[in-house]
Order: structure tokens, then C-alpha cells, then sequence
């Protein structure tokens, strides 16, 4: 199982890639291809489901024993992120739609494929795999302040609290719950165990479904959004090249080891879009908007991880790598 799950990782992004382009072709060549919208939140649940159960939820307390990483990681994601995307915020197009999106998933720290990346980029990924679970509480509970304060009166049309309740317990809770009660259940029994294990496999299958699902639902009635993804697109750009360079330097302000620092720098230019998707898709009128500016961001996320790989293993690879990264 280990082995089939670090091939699928390792070829990742391939895959997705894969999946969008099989998605496009049909999409322009298979009529009714707009019907899979309505397979959009199941699929979705599916792959948060098995997103979360890669993460450690029972360790969200060993996670505070590397003290300065935690707090390096928490002011990158938290601090500095959303003041470098409050920055960007003057030059964005002023529609509220599109703002909500790109805002959205630019202030959600990654939560999965990060750490395999982490891993390639010679960063501490066990470090930075230990503080998930902080990572995904803190944005949940965070994501509708920044989203009031950074959209102002916006905010309020377009975060409307009963459909974002609605697709935050049963998108996002349900599928946490369901991950720690399988969590538990491993923990403790054999089958659980051998079901978690295989479960194991779907993380990158689930995330492809999703972006093929999501690019051939919206492909064919795409019209304006595809404006809206221009012209959010050189903001995922800037934010590739500044993020992980903001991650770097907080956490070597910090004094932590480089693999440490380089883990910050890879969770810092790296978002959790397919995973805030469901909560895009609460606001009014979402579609084609939102789903298209984020698979886009997606997109381009899989391409600066490329670079990432190659480029991040070079900070810090002059010092010296005696201690503790997380001390």
C-alpha cells in the first residue's frame, strides 16, 4: 500500500494535470457535460473525507512541542500572509465576486499535498505534517474574519451565514468527524486499520475526480468567468513568487534550522483550494465565477511546485545543520 501511495504522490501533479485535460477535451466534445454540477459537493466531500484522514488529528498536541516552529508557521500563514494579500487588495479588480474568491483561497494554508512537496523540497515535512491539524482549525475559525475586514460591506452578501453553516458542516464537518472516528477506529482494531490503509490510496485519485468533475461541469459555461480567471491570475503569480520567501524569512527570524524554515516557506506559497472550494460554492451566484478562479489558482499552484522543489532546497544550504529545527 505504502509503495502504490508514495507512486501516486510522487506523480501527482502529472495526474492532475492529466485529469484537467481529459476534463477540457471532454468538455468540449461530450454535450451535457453541465449535469456533473450536481456531482460537485459529493465528490468534494469524498475527497475531503480522505484529505483529512491523512491528517494527524490525535497529534494536534505534540504539534505545540516545537514551540518556535509553530509560532513561525502560525505568523507566516496567519500574519503575514493576510497582510501581503491585504496588500495586493488596492490593485485587484473591484468586482466583489471575484475579490471573494481570490481572497479565499489565498488566506487558506494548505493542509495536504504540502507536505508530500515539503518532503522533495528537503523541508522537515514530519514537522510541518504534526501541525496540520493547528493549520486547519485556525484558518476555519480565521477565514471569516479576514474575509469581513479585508471585504468590508461586501462581506456580507457574499458570506451569508446559512448557506456558508450549511457547506461548512456537511462539506467540511461531516467529513472531519468521519476521518477521526475512522482515525480512532484504526487506532484500535485491525480492520480499521486495514480500511484506513487503503483508504490511504485515495487522496490523489479523489483530487483529480474533483478537477475533473469541477472543469466539466464549468467548462462549457464558462463566458465571463473566463475574464475573471485572467484577471485573477497574475495575483496567484506574485503570490507564488512572494509567499514562500515571506515563509523563509520568519522562519529564519526565527532561528530555526533550514530544513524547518524551508517547511514555513513551502506552507506559506502553498493554499488549500479544492479544500475551500465548497465554501466558494455557498455564495450567491458562484458559479461559473468562483469554481473557475480557483481551479485556475490551482493550476498555477501545481507549476510554481515544480519550482519550488528545485529552488527552495537552496535556502539556507550554506548553513550549517547541527540541532533541532523545531527546538
Amino acid at each position: 500500500m505504502s509503495g502504490i501511495r508514495s507512486s501516486l504522490e510522487e506523480r501527482q501533479i502529472s495526474i492532475y494535470f492529466a485529469a484537467v485535460a481529459v476534463a477540457a477535451g471532454a468538455a468540449l466534445v461530450v454535450p451535457g457535460m453541465t449535469a456533473l454540477e450536481g456531482a460537485i459537493n459529493p465528490v468534494l466531500a469524498l475527497m475531503l473525507y480522505v484529505t483529512f484522514l491523512q491528517v494527524p488529528l490525535a497529534e494536534v498536541g505534540r504539534s505545540f512541542a516545537s514551540g518556535r516552529f509553530l509560532t513561525a508557521l502560525v505568523l507566516a500563514n496567519f500574519v503575514a500572509v493576510p497582510l501581503l494579500v491585504a496588500a495586493m487588495l488596492p490593485l485587484m479588480p473591484t468586482d466583489a465576486l471575484l475579490r471573494f474568491g481570490i481572497l479565499l483561497v489565498l488566506l487558506a494554508p494548505c493542509i495536504d499535498y504540502v507536505v508530500t512537496f515539503a518532503h522533495l523540497g528537503r523541508a522537515d515535512a514530519p514537522l510541518l505534517l504534526a501541525a496540520t491539524p493547528i493549520l486547519l482549525i485556525a484558518q476555519l475559525l480565521l477565514l471569516p474574519v479576514y474575509l469581513k475586514v479585508l471585504l468590508g460591506e461586501d462581506a456580507a452578501a457574499l458570506v451569508r451565514p446559512e448557506p456558508f453553516v450549511h457547506a461548512f458542516v456537511w462539506l467540511m464537518g461531516v467529513p472531519l468527524v468521519l476521518a477521526g472516528v475512522t482515525q480512532l477506529c484504526a487506532s484500535r482494531t485491525t480492520v480499521g486499520r486495514q480500511a484506513a490503509s487503503a483508504l490511504s490510496l485515495l487522496p490523489v485519485p479523489a483530487t483529480a475526480l474533483v478537477l475533473f468533475v469541477v472543469v466539466a461541469a464549468v467548462l462549457p459555461q464558462l463566458g465571463s468567468a473566463t475574464s475573471s480567471a485572467l484577471a485573477a491570475l497574475p495575483f496567484y503569480v506574485a503570490f507564488a513568487c512572494l509567499a514562500p520567501i515571506v515563509g523563509w524569512l520568519l522562519g529564519a527570524a526565527l532561528g530555526l534550522q533550514p530544513p524547518a524554515s524551508r517547511a514555513v516557506a513551502f506552507s506559506a506559497g502553498t493554499r488549500n483550494s479544492l479544500v475551500v472550494l465548497p465554501l466558494a460554492l455557498a455564495a450567491p451566484a458562484a458559479l461559473p465565477v468562483l469554481p473557475a478562479i480557483i481551479v485556475t489558482q490551482t493550476l498555477v499552484e501545481l507549476l510554481a511546485e515544480l519550482v519550488y522543489v528545485r529552488w527552495i532546497p537552496r535556502f539556507g544550504a550554506h548553513r550549517t545543520r547541527a540541532g533541532s529545527g523545531g527546538s
